[in-house]
């Protein structure tokens, strides 16, 4: 059975445009609060949120969906989705809820779920869900409605836990940090567990006001936090995205550093250490030829997934390896989280820093990107280029070509009609060419 609501990385949508409604919220709630209801003890669900002015009502509709269905509520109010993740299994709960639509506008919203013990449900977990939303729901009785209660202290118990996982014999004395929370969920709490390590802290997007988050700032937008780390004579700089699962890192001269490189240093520095497990890192391949080959140089192995820190979670926990995570800055490591999160990985790279006492513009570049090329094509309803001779002829031509020097990714958005082609390789000339070659291909096809 197909997911009708379920994407890759939850529900997520407009809001107040299906399927991101109040009344789909209510049914959401419904139908995992009756999924989840096992067993005779008092049943709880933790509920977070980022800024989004939208997050009232989704939260509340939520609510009065577990609550419903005899569910206890638990509200947390703006935090980052991995701290929802952690408190749901620190408060034994039963279900975690995460409103957020993580690096989109304020106007869409979205519905992460997680169970018991912290990971995002299954594929088959969400298709039990949906259909429980298409059947009427089993409301509890009376005296059996859920309670709802707000927690005060969520902030500092997340605070705490992020501290926790940065070396306890390191400071952060002397370092000045730039830190942009894209007046999202962190707003509060990035700065925060900064400064109580020691830095001097420099906090850009915190200011939510339900309609600013991301809005030209955050990771996705790190054109101000270069400028202010440089302006300002920082140390370093860290954006997170809206819900502060993902970290882009700015260097002391404003370079920008990706994924791969931060994943390179954490786990090239866990693998110095003998404490990197499954002899390997988990990416998305999309991941830079560049970083499989540092690695290999290391006797280390990279696995590749499909794109989504879903998929590199999946794989990660099959192959028991502690540190993946994607290109766009989702870091994951599984001896701390069991999400992706950019506070708890911008403090291991800054561990890094301290016990490196260099620039980092001279520690966060682990290896030289090999030139890498993406372009998007367009194709109209019903029509399948990939599928065409001409596409598929021209395909293998470039892979020849690119053998022993680079590789090749064609693959279809899953959200837009759009075929994705990228390729990279030693020879950027060479890259543009094949890339264009397709392109060209798919076009005629498309």
């Amino acid at each position: 059975m197909t997911r009708k609501f379920f994407g890759t990385d939850g529900i997520r949508g407009t809001t107040n445009a299906e399927p991101m409604t109040a009344q789909t919220a209510l049914r959401v709630g419904m139908a995992a609060g009756a999924h989840f209801l096992r067993g005779d003890h008092r049943h709880r669900v933790v509920i977070g949120k980022d800024t989004r002015l939208s997050g009232y009502m989704m939260e509340s509709a939520m609510v009065a969906g577990f609550t419903s269905v005899g569910m206890d509520v638990v509200l947390l109010g703006p935090m980052p989705t991995p701290a929802v993740a952690m408190l749901t299994r620190s408060m034994r709960a039963d279900l975690g809820v995460m409103i957020s639509a993580s690096h989109n506008p304020f106007a869409d919203n979205g519905i992460k779920l997680f169970g018991p013990d912290g990971y995002k449900l299954s594929d088959d977990t969400e298709r039990a869900i949906e259909k429980r939303m298409e059947q009427e729901p089993k409301l509890a009785k009376s005296a059996a409605i859920g309670r709802a209660r707000r927690i005060d202290d969520a902030r500092g118990r997340y605070v705490q836990f992020a501290k926790d996982t940065f070396p306890e014999q390191l400071r952060l004395d002397g370092l000045k940090i730039v830190v942009d929370c894209a007046n999202g969920a962190a707003y509060h709490v990035a700065p925060d567990t900064l400064w109580e390590l020691g830095a001097e802290v420099i906090p850009l997007g915190v200011e939510p006001d339900g309609l600013n988050i991301n809005d030209g700032c955050g990771s996705t937008h790190p054109e101000l936090l270069r400028e202010t780390v440089v302006a300002s004579g920082a140390d370093i700089g860290l954006a997170l995205d809206g819900d502060a699962d993902r970290l882009l890192v700015a260097d002391e001269k404003g370079q920008l550093v990706d994924g791969d490189q931060l994943m390179a240093l954490i786990a090239l520095g866990l693998h110095r250490r003998g404490e990197l497990k499954g002899g390997a890192v988990v990416a998305t391949v999309m991941s830079n030829l560049g970083l499989e080959r540092t690695l290999d140089q290391a006797g280390l192995k990279l696995v590749r997934t499909q794109v989504g820190d879903r998929y590199v979670l999946e794989e990660m926990r099959k192959s028991g390896c502690n540190v993946g995570g994607e290109q766009s800055g989702h870091i994951i490591l599984a001896d701390h989280a069991t999400t992706g999160d950019g506070l708890v990985a911008g403090l291991q790279v800054l561990a890094a820093l301290v016990e490196a006492k260099a620039p980092a513009s001279e520690l966060l570049r682990q290896f030289e990107p090999l030139p890498q090329l993406l372009k998007n094509v367009r194709f109209g309803t019903g029509s399948e280029p990939l599928e065409a001779d001409s596409v598929r002829k021209r395909i293998a031509a470039a892979e020849a070509e690119l053998e022993g020097k680079g590789r090749l990714l064609i693959r279809k958005s899953g959200t837009e009609p759009l075929i994705r082609v990228m390729a990279e390789g030693d020879d950027p000339a060479l890259v543009e060419r094949v890339v264009d070659d397709i392109c060209e291909a798919v076009q005629a096809a498309a």
